[in-house]
């Protein structure tokens, strides 16, 4: 298998060289930036497997970086992991919702990092022997790993493409937040269950303008189910 290629975006130099001497050098390849701009100069001839990306930067913060290369077609499924020295909560969840795919508490250790690198890494996008699955005009396509409804392609990020397969394949059963973790992310993933209400709602937020956001429903003190029937809306 060959070494991930990390993007290391974070102005602290010492940082910056912790993760280079620290993370296995048989796993990761890293290449590093101080800032958003000589990241961007870098996005343009090399695409990283992962990007590591520092919440306070001295050009731009990281929430508006990943705004900026969600929106371009070359880089938008980048998975992307935060260092932040915010711990509150509402910082996390802001990350989360803005595209990030999980974020790190400084300080932290780095192989808790290394953990959530391979972690992120391990979800990617699945493929199913039949390729179409279908329920009435909301189409996912496991070849093309394309998810239409009417026929307009819908863009998701990997995580949401994984979450809607998972609930299409397994409609009009209630799953608690810790099997969708398991199912989403693994079994040795470290996730909360606050993770799994960000990605639904921001999958349902993709859904809403073609009518089929009500078909996750929320299961009060239980967790969530995907309704094959789009009556009881919520």
């Amino acid at each position: 298998m060959k070494n991930l290629t990390l993007l290391v975006i974070e102005d602290e130099e010492a940082i910056r060289d912790m993760l280079r001497f620290s993370l296995p050098h048989n796993e990761f390849k890293l290449i590093d930036a101080e800032n958003t701009s000589k990241a961007m100069d870098i996005l343009s001839y090399k695409i990283p497997d992962l990007i590591i990306l520092d919440w306070m930067l001295p050009d731009k913060s990281g929430i508006d970086f990943i705004k900026q290369i969600r929106k371009q077609d070359i880089t938008k499924d980048i998975p992307i992991i935060m260092l932040t020295a915010k711990a509150e909560e509402d910082n996390k969840i802001m990350g989360l919702m803005m595209g990030a795919d999980d974020y790190v508490t400084k300080p932290f250790s780095p192989n808790e990092l290394a953990a959530r690198i391979r972690t992120v890494m391990r979800r990617g996008l699945i493929k199913s022997p039949s390729s179409d699955i279908k329920i009435d005009d909301l189409i996912l396509n496991s070849e093309k790993c394309s998810v239409s409804i009417h026929s307009i392609l819908l863009k998701l990020t990997p995580i949401e493409y994984k979450l809607l397969y998972f609930f299409m394949l397994h409609t009009d059963k209630i799953y608690t937040r810790d099997q969708l973790i398991n199912h989403i992310w693994g079994r040795n993933a470290y996730i909360n269950e606050r993770t799994i209400d960000v990605q639904v709602k921001r999958l349902r937020q993709k859904l809403k303008p073609h009518g089929y956001h009500n078909r996750i429903k929320t299961i009060r003190n239980a967790g969530y189910i995907f309704s094959r029937n789009d009556h009881d809306k919520t």
